[in-house]
């Protein structure tokens, strides 16, 4: 029998760091944009949530059905208000660009100068909200409901303001329990924040 050659060697493999070694002059990682959210700590867990219905509303039965007239109320209300301190509200379509779709809104109260909530936009996306599942109990006594956070398309309200020392700017509230509310900051308006929590200290 032959001896048994090795197989040749293949060509070398190549990443993309190999590619662009000794190309690169400037590599810079940073924060472009920081989210301050906002929520209720007690109403993250299920606890919090039987604990809020029960004891705080005085509800006997805690079921997911008490969930939507909360939101409905809180839909309901800031478009009233909304429509009461003639604020406009946009409804933002599929694939639509929000920061396109809001910028005339931020450039005319630029042009003003004043400090003031320039428009409302409204969305559907999804979100992390409470939902539930009957349990298997007893069908005499009072029905039970397990409760966890799931992804779900909901109604999201996106409040633009025009501030005259951080600029143009949004709040993007989720108008389905537990309602929470995120503000993007770039680097400049933390640091600003971080000055104002500091002098009010």
């Amino acid at each position: 029998m032959g001896r048994h050659e090795p197989d040749a060697p293949g060509p070398p493999v190549v990443t993309a760091a190999d590619m662009v070694a000794g190309h690169v002059r400037l590599d810079i990682s940073c924060l472009d944009r920081v989210y301050l959210t906002g929520f209720v700590a007690k109403l993250q867990t299920p606890g919090g949530v039987v604990y809020f219905f029960r004891d705080h509303r005085g509800k006997p039965i805690v079921s997911p059905a008490l969930f939507e007239p909360i939101g409905e109320k809180f839909r309901r209300e800031i478009k009233a208000w909304a429509q009461a301190n003639g604020i406009p509200l946009i409804r933002f379509a599929a694939g639509d660009r929000k920061a396109d779709v809001m910028a005339p809104y931020l450039q005319a109260a630029a042009a003003v100068g004043r400090s003031q909530v320039v428009a409302l936009g409204c969305a559907q996306e999804f979100q992390l909200v409470w939902t539930a599942r009957k349990r298997d109990t007893d069908p005499a006594g009072c029905p039970q409901f397990s409760f966890t956070k799931e992804q779900r398309r909901v109604s999201v309200f996106y409040v633009y303001i025009f501030d005259e020392q951080m600029g143009p700017g949004f709040i993007k509230i989720c108008s389905y329990f537990p309602v929470r509310h995120e503000a993007p900051c770039n680097r400049v308006e933390v640091k600003d924040l971080h000055r104002h929590a500091v002098a009010a200290a």
